[in-house]
């Protein structure tokens, strides 16, 4: 069993990466991705984790793409981690991000929900900070509920608390990764609002710029996704990859390894990746 796609304290989960490894040894994963927002920062502490493990560890990373209608991710995986190319675009987007926080913060008060920055940074790891920090120091304070009335209230997209920030395009992001030496895989796909013929259509397009997978397998896929990317993929020659977008305690009903169940990513992901980024 391995996952493909998690995130730790280094952007907006809640694990440490020595944590990851730990608790995907007690599942029986034989491999983890670790795949953070915007940053590579928790790379070293993964394979440090990993080096007196069972569980292979994979570096990799999670970009935001321009979308019209969603939201688009695309992943690196076997990324050169010290490429000083994808450290000063990386960077940039975390300057974006930044500049975003604060402007979310002046919203947030506003709109009559007090927080101070100290709030939100007791609820961030150890690299990026983004909007779940903001939902966590809501529900502490009491503003809100939950993390989940957070977001549709006030920090999703067109929602009141809700700021753009800067991304590349979908083919910068494969550039980016490709001159990186990873291999560039769209993440869950059914996140991009489009109807199927659009987003084939987009898919092929990023296929041709260099996208090398997608993320077929994948928590919240049902069945029917599933075999469509899946057939999508195979059509286009791009490798069939997966995981749940692990992030702790932040989704407290998805597993690693199994997502709410289901789940299960094919070993062959992985050395299919393997073998295409010559490793």
């Amino acid at each position: 069993m391995i996952d493909l796609h998690t995130h730790s304290v280094y952007s907006d989960g809640t694990n440490t990466p020595a944590e990851l490894v730990q608790i995907s040894e007690e599942r029986g994963l034989s491999a983890i991705a670790l795949t953070d927002h915007d940053t590579v920062g928790g790379i070293v502490p993964l394979f440090e984790a990993g080096a007196g493990s069972s569980v292979e560890t994979v570096p990799g990373i999670e970009l935001s793409a321009e979308c019209a209608k969603g939201t688009m991710h695309v992943l690196g995986y076997f990324i050169d981690y010290t490429n000083a190319a994808l450290l000063e675009k990386i960077d940039t987007v975390r300057e974006g991000r930044k500049e975003r926080n604060h402007e979310i913060l002046k919203r947030l008060n506003k709109l009559g929900y007090r927080l101070m920055w100290s709030d939100v940074e007791k609820h961030a790891g150890a690299d990026v900070i983004g909007r779940p920090h903001f939902a966590a120091a809501l529900v502490k304070r009491g503003l809100v509920k939950s993390r989940k009335s957070a977001f549709e209230l006030l920090l999703a997209k067109g929602r009141p608390a809700y700021v753009e920030r800067y991304r590349y395009t979908g083919r910068e992001c494969i550039e980016l990764i490709r001159n990186a030496g990873g291999i560039p895989v769209l993440a869950h796909p059914a996140t991009i609002y489009l109807h199927d013929d659009q987003l084939r259509g987009l898919i092929m397009g990023l296929a041709e710029c260099g996208l090398g997978g997608l993320e077929v397998y994948y928590a919240e896929h049902q069945p029917a996704n599933i075999q469509k990317f899946k057939g999508w993929a195979e059509e286009l020659g791009l490798i069939c990859t997966g995981g749940t977008d692990y992030h702790g305690a932040n989704t407290p009903d998805l597993k690693l390894g199994t997502g709410f169940g289901q789940l299960r990513v094919p070993d062959e992901a992985l050395e299919q990746l393997k073998a295409a980024a010559g490793k």
